[in-house]
């Protein structure tokens, strides 16, 4: 499934995507290593997109509990459930996301 060009998710920065009924992503560019998880907080109703970045954790903007972007696994409280971890492919300039079943 074709996401974006490479190019619209910043340098170790994060972009939203919205996917209708499957709910969006949260495309992340780390040093040019591009994943994505849900961009639903485990924790609570926020959108992870919108939290700040530091040394490959996201942090959610509403209770600032963090999970390990590569993973989804919960790394600062209050959250302690993981979110969804997808693997994101580069290619010809653009992002792609890996065949999902679910999805």
């Amino acid at each position: 499934m074709f996401l974006c060009p490479a190019s619209d998710v910043p340098l170790n920065g994060c972009k939203r995507h919205a996917r209708g009924r499957a709910g969006a992503l949260a495309l992340f560019n780390l040093d040019g290593r591009f994943l994505a998880l849900d961009d639903r907080c485990s924790h609570g109703d926020a959108s992870l997109s919108g939290g700040d970045i530091d040394d490959g954790v996201i942090f959610c903007p509403l209770h600032a509990g963090g999970f390990d972007i590569a993973s989804g696994a919960p790394v600062h409280p209050p959250c302690d459930e993981p979110v969804r971890a997808y693997t994101v492919v580069e290619r010809d300039g653009g992002l792609w996301l890996e065949s999902d079943p679910e999805h």
